[in-house]
């Protein structure tokens, strides 16, 4: 199984867009894909017709073995989508508590890790949304994956963003035995823009050796995908939108670390 965590700590940068595009382009594929969804407020969940707010069992379960999984419960909490080949391990809003639960109970930064161990001869691909914020669930997102996305809206703040996140990288990495590979994704480009064009130029200039060379456009089949429950390329296979994310599809598959290419 090739993992992916798609995080930024900042939030409306199209973090669930870019993790649901680029599990629905594997899934057509032919690829078995786990999506999983450690965002709080579940946009993931909500997107293939669930309810964070409902649901009885979720990621949290995950978490209330003081850091261990028991054997077989990754599996029993898996939810269908809208593509056959796209299993979900949902987000509930419970969540959200796990920041005042986890001071004193170690282990908690290697469940996702633990639990997709678990489930890794059932898919081919994992991809982890993760939530925008610095702490226990994105750590767990990060030590689990062996590829980091991290999706940034072209426009100046989100740029603050991404200097954030790659503190928060480096930091990660200290206690990896190997740093964990990124690429930065501009996102919500319209080049019609001033914020877009200089925010832009300002990634090549400031991330050259990690910056994805092209860009996902501003494409409301994007939005009408996620209205519709389906994944993009399900929705409208030749959206611009959808053409950028095969495009960095391959790219993201040509430059994996040799060791995890199949």
């Amino acid at each position: 199984m090739k993992v992916w965590a798609v995080a930024n700590q900042k939030g409306g940068v199209g973090k669930t867009t870019t993790s649901i595009a680029l599990a629905g382009l594997l899934a057509d594929a032919g690829k078995r894909v786990v999506v999983v969804d450690l965002d709080p407020h579940g946009s993931m969940t909500s997107y293939f017709g669930h309810d964070p707010d409902a649901l009885e069992h979720s990621c949290f379960d995950l978490f209330l073995h003081q850091g261990n999984v028991p054997q077989g419960l990754p599996k029993q909490l898996l939810h269908g989508t809208s593509h056959e080949n796209i299993a979900l391990l949902p987000s509930s809003t419970a969540l959200a508590t796990l920041e005042r639960q986890s001071p004193g109970q170690s282990g908690l930064g290697l469940v996702i890790a633990k639990s997709l161990a678990q489930l890794w001869e059932d898919f081919d691909h994992a991809v982890i949304d993760s939530p925008p914020l610095l702490g226990v669930l994105m750590v767990n997102a990060l030590a689990a994956s062996q590829q980091l996305v991290i999706p940034v809206q072209t426009e100046f703040l989100a740029v603050k963003g991404l200097e954030r996140m790659v503190t928060t990288l480096a930091m990660i990495n200290r206690s990896r035995k190997q740093a964990l590979p990124y690429t930065i994704v501009p996102t919500l480009f319209d080049r019609r823009t001033q914020a877009s064009m200089s925010t832009l130029r300002v990634l090549r200039n400031t991330y050259p050796d990690h910056l994805w060379p092209a860009y996902i456009p501003v494409d409301t089949r994007l939005r009408d995908a996620s209205r519709a429950g389906r994944t993009p390329s399900q929705f409208d296979a030749n959206s611009r939108g959808v053409i950028a994310y095969r495009a960095l599809l391959k790219h993201l598959l040509s430059h994996q670390p040799a060791a995890q290419v199949a």
